[in-house]
């Protein structure tokens, strides 16, 4: 069979994933809400003859069936957008108030939609099936879980499934790749305090709730320095803090949240105990009670070292070798993604977007995020190199 140059390919179709990007871009929808983006995944997928389905609200799948029968490979984009303010002075700028595409998600869909493009014009070649799965809420709820029990691991059953996230770390042009542990676990956790108030003037007379929260906020500053493994990684934060009525009123409540970051199982258990502990063990000595609320959230992201090498040698054929970076350390952001690698083996890489000479170097979820959109054409010719080959090799 002749070699494929997907990144040839991959050019032809630029323009159209720089004009998907950039109109998803400008009309972000939040997670389950994404209404108009799935309407256009829609449309695009079926001008290809790829079949389609609606799930989970408005999750989208789009399968693509070779000519002869053989295995199932899924390609995975996330398609929400953040409850942010776009700064950038760009056309392409959000034209929704107080929402953004802060985290790339506009540019997974666009480089997957380009995949599509590309795999449609070579189905009568592709022993199997790809389906390309487009998925909401990835920055809220956990929309994976929401697409797994509506049936998109099964039918046909999928025997691995890849995905990217876009990397300012990384320059354009570059991918990079983690063995093992590459996205931490996630807990929240939810507290109320409850003291009682009187007068500021006679402090005696209650139990200030936010002097007690203060004290729960810098205990729990201690559970990662003298709890966890020096060796081991974990991140406990308090992000929101909300208490109090009047400069001269001792409250009588406060309300905390924050997360907790791990990638040890066992460290994930202990570090939700803790927390607990603290924040009673410090409110009853105080004389407060508490109310404690633990959510569990994401599970550890952790890629099959087997698809990793898989993805790493499509990376060397289709970039270069000296454009596949092998990151040595994990994320201690979370990753719904984990949850699909729970059904089938596979792996989450990294699409490098970094330009320095153009300003793109700002991080996610900030109001200053963009990406080089070069980066588009190395998403859609590894995701299409990925999904071609493994149908032929694996």
């Amino acid at each position: 069979m002749e070699r494929i140059d997907f990144l040839t390919e991959a050019r032809k179709f630029e323009k159209d994933m720089i004009n998907l990007r950039r109109s998803f871009h400008k009309n972000p929808e939040l997670g389950f809400e994404e209404v108009v983006t799935s309407r256009v995944i829609e449309e695009v997928l079926q001008s290809l003859g790829i079949e389609t389905k609606r799930v989970a609200g408005t999750g989208i799948i789009g399968l693509l069936k070779g000519t002869k029968v053989g295995k199932t490979v899924a390609l995975r984009a996330d398609m929400d957008a953040l409850p942010l303010s776009d700064e950038k002075k760009v056309e392409y700028a959000s034209k929704v108030p107080g929402k953004m595409h802060a985290c790339g998600h506009d540019a997974h869909m666009a480089g997957l939609l380009g995949a599509a493009m590309i795999l449609s014009r070579f189905r009568n070649i592709l022993p199997g099936n790809i389906k390309f799965i487009f998925q909401p809420a990835e920055e809220t709820e956990g929309g994976a879980l929401s697409m797994i029990k509506a049936g998109v691991m099964e039918n046909p059953k999928v025997d691995a499934i890849f995905g990217l996230h876009c990397d300012v770390s990384i320059d354009t042009g570059k991918i990079g790749v983690k063995y093992g542990k590459a996205n931490a676990a996630s807990d929240i956790f939810e507290v109320e305090i409850y003291g009682k108030s009187c007068h500021g003037a006679a402090p005696h007379e209650g139990i200030d709730a936010i002097a007690i929260g203060a004290q729960v906020v810098t205990a729990l500053q201690s559970i990662v320095s003298r709890n966890v493994d020096p060796l081991d990684s974990a991140v406990v934060t308090v992000g929101v803090f909300q208490g109090g009525y009047k400069s001269n009123i001792i409250a009588d409540r406060v309300r905390l949240s924050g997360i907790i970051r791990s990638l040890n199982p066992k460290t994930r258990t202990m570090l939700c105990q803790r927390v607990a502990d603290i924040i009673r063990g410090v409110t009853s000595a105080m004389g407060a009670n508490a109310r404690i609320e633990l959510i569990p959230g994401y599970p550890c992201l952790i890629n099959d070292n087997n698809m990793v090498d898989f993805v790493k040698r499509q990376g060397e054929s289709v970039l270069g070798r000296e454009n596949v970076v092998v990151v040595k350390e994990p994320n201690m952001g979370v990753e719904d993604f984990a949850y699909y690698l729970q059904h089938a083996p596979g792996a989450f890489y990294r699409l490098g977007v970094r330009n320095e000479k153009k300003g793109i170097v700002h991080p996610p979820h900030s109001g200053l995020f963009d990406i080089d959109e070069s980066s588009l054409t190395v998403a859609a010719a590894m995701h299409a190199a990925i999904a071609f080959n493994f149908l032929w090799t694996q």
